[in-house]
């Protein structure tokens, strides 16, 4: 290695030093001054960098594998039910994290129908649902070898599909959603209604006026 070069690889490492130890402080500095709440907006910086760490940290092969499953109204029909059962909770049926969720963890949830989300390949949305995302509320729903995960495939046909999402789809999907606790006392007092007991139908009737 001539002087030259030497001298150029010692500039180099001092500059990316530098630029590590700035970026650390610059993150001390947002958590000393916001602290741990889950309410602070990320920064457009932090939101940059956590997105290309994320990007680099998936393998190629892994980013670049293409869906093996084939789309059809059935798999649609099956990845629509997974999401509104598994996902709508921080998501929201139509994909815009717009739940109590969704908008107060940290980071809140994306939306998923935005460039963000979209832009990334089949096999990275793959990889995230499989995989999960560490220091976020995003768990990994994926269970045992990924190349057997047919479920996250199709649920990444049905993210791909969220711009496109129907009124007649979100209906569909609220009546998959999960039921809260109130929700199965109030359909158990009305099946109980419909066998002719009036005094689950008073029951029901007061729930709604709480």
């Amino acid at each position: 290695m001539t002087v030259d070069m030497r001298t150029k690889l010692i500039v180099f490492i001092i500059v990316a030093g530098l630029g590590i130890v700035g970026v650390f402080g610059w993150l001390g500095y947002r958590l000393f001054t916001t602290g741990f709440s889950a309410k602070t907006e990320p920064h457009a910086i932090e939101v940059f960098m956590v997105r290309q760490i994320r990007h680099l940290a998936i393998p190629v092969k892994e980013r670049n594998a293409q869906n093996p499953i084939p789309l059809s109204p059935g798999v649609m029909k099956e990845s629509l039910a997974h999401f509104a059962d598994h996902c709508a909770t921080c998501h929201a049926n139509d994909g815009s994290g717009q739940t109590p969720i969704g908008k107060n963890i940290y980071p809140k949830a994306p939306d998923l129908r935005l460039p963000d989300t979209q832009s990334m390949s089949d096999g990275e949305i793959f990889w995230v649902i499989h995989n999960g995302i560490r220091f976020t509320a995003m768990p990994a729903w994926g269970e045992g070898d990924p190349a057997q995960d047919m479920g996250s495939w199709k649920l990444v046909h049905f993210i791909r599909h969220l711009p496109q999402l129907t009124p007649e789809e979100l209906d569909q999907m609220k009546a998959l959603n999960p039921k809260t606790k109130k929700d199965l006392e109030e359909g158990a007092a009305f099946d109980q209604f419909l066998q002719g007991d009036d005094a689950a139908a008073a029951r029901t009737d007061s729930s709604h006026h709480h």
